[in-house]
């Protein structure tokens, strides 16, 4: 374990006292409209447990080191950390909390293995599939231009990117299992979409306001938001041919969490909030209907991923969209795009280059 670091101390953030030894440190998220990631803590008879670490960034580790002073603890006392998944405003700090106390660092194995290809790739190897991903999806030259250039300019920037310092794992997450935390009874619950090894972690203990009925509380990560959606993109290995389908994934992973019906929900963004069936029944239909949109738009023309991500309804104008986020956009596209197929509504036009994705007539 290191000396305590030598930074500048940073006020309190508003910790939240959910009671029952649980509380929430807002942690932030540099140059993001989300604001801070909820880093929960959780009491045991072993010592505190963190549920995800908060970004990587200097003010982060300060937020987060003051935030468990207010919850009455330090870095050094962490038994811990339990990761919902590998997103690097979840994950990136688990690295320097090992470092200040030598914590367990558990996480399920799909997402796991994120992290090693993560760690362990060349960066101009990762920027060249990345790039070719986009090329295949049908993004324009202006778009790819930049990436291209950097290529032919032998980027190095890896060690920049989110999520090479982040810890690898010592403990696997198993689907199901009470997690090995003396006296509470913490279980884990396998909920693919979001990534591939995304967990809600399930408190199965009477809620500590007994006006608040249910079935305990849940740490959803980014599963389940009470107003936002999350994001459903693409995450299959890139040197497998296998193509996953993340949409379909989630839908099932909605339905789990829904027939749970825990009182409370504790999201790893925006606020807490009960009625977890209700927001499982909004998202739901949500995609229902961006499905049948898309559907809709490819019964009129034959659209390649990028094409469609720009006809698709965003939350503002396609022209208004930074280019990181129109990238991200495209990969949902196609996570819709690829339920469609399976549900046998669209298929790939014949002869397409880029492959153009058509409506099956019904």
């Amino acid at each position: 374990m290191s000396e305590a670091p030598t930074e500048a101390p940073t006020e309190a953030p508003q910790v939240t006292d959910h009671g029952g030894g649980v509380w929430s440190i807002p942690v932030p998220i540099p140059d993001n409209p989300l604001g801070h990631t909820l880093v929960h803590l959780l009491d045991t008879e072993r010592g505190p447990v963190l549920i995800d670490t908060g970004w990587d960034d200097p003010d982060s580790w300060r937020t987060l080191v003051a935030g468990l002073a207010a919850c009455g603890t330090e870095p050094a006392a962490l038994h811990g950390v339990v990761i919902t998944h590998h997103h690097p405003d979840h994950h990136g700090l688990s690295a320097r909390v090992r470092e200040e106390s030598g914590a367990w660092i558990a996480m399920h194995a799909a997402d796991t293995a994120v992290v090693r290809r993560t760690r362990e790739a060349e960066p101009t190897a990762w920027l060249r599939y990345y790039t070719e991903k986009l090329i295949a999806s049908g993004a324009p030259e202006a778009h790819t231009a930049p990436l291209l250039a950097a290529l032919d300019q032998g980027w190095s920037g890896g060690d920049a990117l989110p999520g090479r310092r982040a810890a690898l794992p010592d403990r696997e997450i198993e689907p199901g299992e009470l997690l090995d935390l003396p006296g509470r009874r913490l279980r884990a619950i396998w909920t693919p979409g979001h990534t591939p090894g995304h967990v809600c972690l399930h408190l199965e203990e009477r809620h500590p306001q007994a006006r608040e009925r249910g079935h305990g509380r849940l740490f959803s990560g980014d599963h389940l938001l009470p107003t936002i959606t999350p994001h459903i993109g693409l995450y299959e290995d890139p040197e497998s041919d296998t193509a996953a389908d993340p949409l379909g994934d989630y839908l099932a992973s909605l339905e789990r969490i829904g027939r749970l019906r825990p009182a409370e929900v504790l999201p790893a963004h925006q606020y807490a909030f009960s009625d977890a069936e209700a927001r499982v029944n909004e998202l739901t239909a949500h995609h229902e209907e961006r499905l049948t949109d898309l559907r809709a738009l490819l019964t009129d023309h034959a659209l390649t991923p990028w094409e469609l991500a720009e006809s698709m309804r965003w939350n503002r104008p396609w022209a208004e969209i930074p280019f990181g986020s129109r990238n991200i956009a495209v990969a949902e596209a196609e996570a819709h795009l690829r339920r469609l197929v399976k549900l046998g509504h669209a298929e790939t036009a014949p002869d397409t280059d880029p492959v153009r994705y058509q409506a099956v007539a019904e």
